[in-house]
Formats: structure tokens, C-alpha cells, sequence
């Protein structure tokens, strides 16, 4: 069970949040919800995976938060080629002083664009696994820490899979949230044309908090109060999937822990101090849905993982005391 936050530290967060939120809307049209859940994500000291096609504002949005915090943004084009030393980094040798001394990898930034992730080989792909879960890198026995706020954002096509390598479950599972961008509506797609036709860009973005606030944000979210009921209800639903015929993998503990982490800054960007039953329902699809591993006859049925969180969510008993 949390502590419950001080109100006036959750307005100060909430004031903080509208104000990013709006200065990143200024670079991307027409989806304010999807910023939100980057937020959440990245509040939430968790990693999120966009699957959309090419132009739909991936890379806008990984520039976009990195300018309205003041923070440094890496992009790594993931490659056949690319190794999983130019992710982590590696050491060295100088040869003005005949030392070894260790150089940072892409992965040295607050915000890590990893762009068409599924490119990069397994091997590649593997070299995020550490950095994710613990937010270092170890070279050599050597741990070296990354730069906080952390957030990998990682974008893969989802209709072109000429020369990709499938995700892994344990890659997947890493990531608090999988979303979409989606077209624009045709108002946001004239505007964004007529930004770029005046030079406005994302790196353009004048930062409206410092790294150090969005560190203080971090810290006021995890102090939202969850009820011990609300965790008990979680954990019910994510026990439910793993009895699920249609699921040759249920969702792990880790994405239980994701849910409850995630509900904590999105209710604080709603101006409270507490979890609600809503909160846990509105994130669900995006933390939940890309660990559940279809079954083959499912997936032959035409069976979602979305729709199988909503029939999750539907099953579930919500708790009736007051929270």
C-alpha cells in the first residue's frame, strides 16, 4: 500500500503535465490522447512500443518530450548490421595514454529513440534488455548508469516484415505500454504541413520544465495512494489471463506491477492523489495486451489480445469498497 501524496504537490504535478502536454501538442496535431499514455509511460519510469506505419509521427513525438524537458534525446536506426555495441557502448583503447576507457552507446540519453527495432538482429535486440529493466549498462564487469529520466521509445511497422526479426516475449514484456499513433484527422494533417512550411520543428520546441522537475513529477506519482484492494483486483485480472485457452502466455507479474505504476501517474495527471477502478480500465489495453501470447487457434479464429483484456476486464469483479 502507497502513501497518499500531498494535494498541493499533485496540482504542482498536474500543472506541470498540462503544460508539456500542450507544448508537445504544438508538434504533434490532433492526438492528445496518445500523448498522454507517452507520458504516463515515461512518468511512470516505464518503455513504451509504437507499432504504426511509416509518418505517422513516431520520431515527432520521442523529440518532441526530450525538447519540453530540457532533456537529451539519442536516435539508433536499428539495422541488420547495426551491433550491440553501438547500442550499449563499449571499451575503448587511447592511444596517447595506452588505456582502455569506455565509450557511451546510443543508449546514454534521457530519451532513446530506438527507431524499427525488429530490423536489428536478436543479438542487437538483446543489448536493450539490461538497460530497460535496470537502467545500466555493464561492460566489462563495469556497471555504468544511464542518465534519469529513462525512456526507451521503440517503433516497429506492423505491415512489413521483409527483413525484420520477430520480437521476443522477453523483449515485449520490457515495454509498459504498446500503442498506435494512427492517421491524423485531415485539420491536424493541414496544420502539421503548415508548421513545417513555416520551419517549425520539434527540436524547435522551447522546454517548458527542467529534467530535474520531471524527475519531481516521477517521484509524486509513485507516491499516489492504491488501495489494497485495487492491487488484489489487478492481480485477479492478470491471474485470469493466464487461465485463458486462447493464450499460450497469460500476462507476467511485471506487467501486474505496470498497471499499478501507470494508474498512479495518470490519475495524478487527473488531479488526484488515488487510484480509481477507471484508471486501471482505461490503461489496461495499452500495458496489458502485448503480453498476452496468442494460441495458434486462436489466432486462426481471428482472436485479439485487445479483445481478450476487454472480456478480462468484463469477467472481473471491481472492488466495492471505497478506495
Amino acid at each position: 500500500m502507497t502513501m497518499q501524496a500531498d494535494p498541493s504537490h499533485i496540482e504542482a504535478f498536474k500543472e506541470r503535465f498540462d503544460a508539456v502536454h500542450t507544448n508537445i501538442s504544438r508538434a504533434i496535431k490532433g492526438k492528445p490522447g496518445e500523448i498522454r499514455l507517452a507520458l504516463t509511460c515515461m512518468l511512470s519510469e516505464g518503455h513504451l512500443l509504437v507499432d504504426d506505419v511509416p509518418g505517422t509521427g513516431k520520431t515527432t513525438l520521442a523529440k518532441a518530450i526530450a525538447s519540453s524537458i530540457e532533456g537529451d534525446m539519442n536516435r539508433i536506426q536499428f539495422t541488420p548490421d547495426l551491433l550491440p555495441t553501438d547500442v550499449t557502448g563499449s571499451m575503448v583503447f587511447n592511444s596517447n595514454d595506452g588505456q582502455f576507457s569506455f565509450h557511451q552507446g546510443g543508449v546514454f540519453a534521457n530519451v532513446v529513440l530506438a527507431d524499427e527495432i525488429n530490423r536489428a538482429s536478436p543479438k542487437t535486440q538483446s543489448a536493450l534488455l539490461e538497460v530497460m529493466e535496470e537502467r545500466q549498462v555493464t561492460v566489462d564487469s563495469v556497471r555504468h548508469k544511464v542518465p534519469r529520466p529513462f525512456v526507451v521509445i521503440a517503433t516497429q511497422n506492423p505491415v512489413e516484415f521483409d527483413g525484420t526479426y520477430h520480437l521476443p516475449e522477453a523483449q515485449i514484456d520490457r515495454f509498459m505500454m504498446r500503442m498506435a499513433m494512427g492517421y491524423p484527422s485531415h485539420e491536424a494533417e493541414v496544420a502539421a504541413i503548415q508548421d513545417r512550411l513555416r520551419g517549425e520543428t520539434p527540436e524547435g520546441l522551447a522546454p517548458v520544465i527542467s529534467v530535474a522537475e520531471f524527475e519531481w513529477m516521477i517521484q509524486t506519482a509513485s507516491a499516489v495512494h492504491v488501495a489494497e484492494s485495487l492491487e488484489q483486483y489487478v492481480v485477479t485480472i492478470a491471474q485470469a489471463t493466464r487461465r485463458m485457452d486462447e493464450l499460450r502466455l497469460g500476462v507476467s507479474p511485471r506487467g501486474s506491477l505496470a498497471l499499478v505504476r501507470s494508474s498512479q501517474a495518470w490519475a495524478a495527471a487527473k488531479g488526484r492523489n488515488f487510484v480509481s477502478v477507471d484508471d486501471i480500465k482505461e490503461l489496461a489495453p495499452f500495458v496489458l495486451g502485448h503480453r498476452m501470447l496468442l494460441a495458434p487457434e486462436a489466432e486462426l479464429q481471428g482472436v485479439s489480445s485487445g479483445e481478450l483484456v476487454r472480456r478480462t476486464l468484463d469477467a472481473v469483479p471491481v472492488p466495492t469498497e471505497r478506495v
